[in-house]
């Protein structure tokens, strides 16, 4: 089998996910399945669905219209703000979009009108991490916005945090957007359908709070996808942590002077790593890059210790443990390097488990061109 390649097991993210439903739907709180990590994986995704998520969240258009299925009837949420230049595929690709700008509501409604049908708006609060968010003294003037539209409808409100600064969600800023909902509905005699409260950093909150308020909805990836939890990337107990694995080849393995030597300067990706040890070392390379995986987040087998990466070159120390060349290697993976293997051109993917008609008429769309799969 090719490598490098990302060995998914979609029977422990529909598990992973199944878990979680089950936990969340006690407090009365559904989960948005977000495949942004994976490129839109339909076979993720379908794994997720089978695990009981209520719909599929992405940031990207192009992924989304991948998730769509041949009759569309998978409920898709753009979880990014539309690009202006985008709005016209946005309303086609998915039923429902976050927002944040006044210019891009007003496009998203005459973009519905003139594809006739009807689009589904959460308006996105600023809580205090900085990254997207209407700030709360502007929410009014927004909800205005969206209420006076021909082609839309105002479907709730939604947060989110710990993704730029990692502001901690917790009692507080959920309760500011608690607020508002309720003021929302009450200034507009309206029932908001979601409010979406945040990412998979909301989960110890979510689980654990006596304050859990109007929140009825969470978009999860990794804890989906990786068992973890993006606070403080723990483990989620009773979560598999195992759903991926990254796989390379050895292309050289020798023993060699654990210094360097020569006039030293910048190496392919600025200081070189420092080395402490003295002697020889044996010192493989593996056929995987900064093209196709981040370094940080990537976890080499117990005795294995990575000396450094550049674009195409992983060069480990293997220590005690046996490796020749042509051996094959397993990572662990954290969310940046998942993000980046999935969505490089040059990691092939094996999915196991999961059901076997997934590219069948009538089921999701396939993988996108050039991505090699085995379910």
């Amino acid at each position: 089998m090719t490598a490098p390649r990302i060995e998914i097991d979609l029977d422990r993210v529909e598990r992973n996910t199944r878990v979680l439903v089950g936990r969340l739907a006690a407090r009365h709180v559904r989960v948005l399945g977000v495949t942004k990590a994976t490129l839109g994986s339909p076979a993720i995704a379908a794994a997720m669905l089978r695990g009981g998520a209520v719909g599929l969240g992405d940031s990207r258009v192009d992924n989304l219209a991948r998730l769509a299925g041949l009759d569309g009837s998978v409920p898709r949420t753009l979880i990014r703000s539309p690009m202006l230049s985008q709005v016209p595929r946005v309303v086609r690709s998915a039923a429902t979009s976050l927002n944040t700008e006044p210019a891009v509501i007003a496009a998203l409604d005459d973009a519905a009108r003139h594809a006739g049908n009807r689009h589904d708006v959460i308006l996105m609060v600023e809580l205090g991490d900085l990254r997207e968010g209407i700030a709360v003294n502007d929410l009014a003037a927004a909800v205005g916005v969206v209420l006076r539209s021909r082609s839309l409808r105002l479907a709730g409100l939604g947060a989110n945090l710990a993704c730029q600064n990692g502001v901690v969600p917790d009692d507080t800023n959920m309760g500011v957007l608690h607020r508002l909902v309720d003021r929302t509905e009450s200034q507009h005699h309206l029932d908001l359908d979601v409010v979406s409260s945040g990412n998979s950093a909301n989960l110890d909150w979510a689980l654990t709070t006596t304050r859990l308020g109007r929140t009825n909805e969470l978009r999860l990836g990794e804890a989906i996808l990786l068992g973890t939890e993006p606070l403080r990337r723990a483990p989620v107990a009773g979560l598999s942590t195992d759903a991926f694995t990254l796989v390379g080849e050895v292309i050289e393995a020798a023993d060699k002077p654990a210094q360097p030597w020569g006039a030293r300067a910048e190496a392919a990706y600025g200081a070189p790593p420092a080395r402490t040890t003295r002697g020889t070392l044996r010192q493989a390379i593996v056929a995987l890059g900064r093209q196709d995986v981040d370094l940080d987040g990537l976890t080499p087998p117990d005795g294995i210790s990575v000396l450094g990466m550049s674009s195409d070159h992983l060069v480990l120390d293997t220590g005690d443990v046996r490796i020749a060349v042509g051996d094959e290697i397993s990572f662990r993976l954290g969310y940046g390097a998942l993000v980046r293997a999935m969505t490089s051109p040059f990691v092939a993917r094996a999915e196991h488990g999961g059901l076997p008609d997934l590219r069948a008429p009538g089921g999701l769309a396939a993988d996108p061109p050039g991505r090699a799969s085995s379910a």
